[in-house]
């Protein structure tokens, strides 16, 4: 049997409304700190910024790698509702550059999750790609929506931008505007289409 860890939220045995809260706490205090100081932060750290003790985080979380998960669990459901969101609100372009840089941040506030992801970790076993394909259908849908409305080409796929944009962002507050202004650039350049495209219009 493979060993598969889905970032989907999974259905569970309902907590009681404090241990309800403290879970929340705990996952609202985890990223505050591993924005801070990255995902390898100590869960001191994660606790004292929850408010409660380390023995309650430990009961709800045995692990880091748990907490982590649980962590990405919720910024990818996040992302995933925030494309709904986005595309009832606005054009088709601006939602499309709006999730860009909702997703940017999702990456940029992940410090040391590259490394974690390849430590071994059995939690972690395939959760990059898990985790890029439940971003997948979010972003087509705005790719889509930008194409029909002629906002944007053809030459990138949901997929190409996924991987473009987390190759972009390098973790870390003092990286962000360059990142944002390189996504800019690669926005512009949807905008344009390709460039063998535009070669053939303009050709005599």
């Amino acid at each position: 049997m493979t060993n598969r860890t889905d970032v989907e939220s999974e259905p569970r045995t309902p907590l009681r409304a404090d241990a309800r809260r403290n879970v929340e706490a705990l996952i609202e205090g985890a990223r505050t700190v591993f924005a801070r100081d990255g995902v390898d932060a100590h869960v001191k750290d994660v606790a004292l910024q929850a408010g409660v003790g380390v023995a309650t985080l430990y009961r709800h979380f045995p692990k880091r790698a748990d907490l982590v998960l649980a962590v990405l669990r919720h910024d990818v459901d996040e992302c995933v509702e925030t494309a709904r969101e986005l595309a009832a609100a606005h054009t088709p372009m601006d939602a499309l550059t709006l999730w860009l840089d909702r997703y940017c941040a999702f990456v940029l506030t992940k410090q040391g999750l590259a490394a974690a992801l390849h430590s071994g970790e059995a939690t972690f076993a395939g959760l990059g790609a898990q985790l890029l394909e439940r971003l997948e259908p979010a972003l087509d849908e705005l790719v889509q929506a930008a194409r029909v409305a002629g906002a944007t080409g053809e030459g990138a796929s949901a997929m190409d931008l996924l991987r473009a944009v987390a190759h972009l962002c390098t973790p870390g507050p003092s990286h962000i505007d360059y990142t944002r202004r390189m996504i800019t650039l690669l926005l512009a350049g949807l905008r344009q289409g390709p460039t063998t495209e535009r070669a053939t219009r303009t050709a005599p």
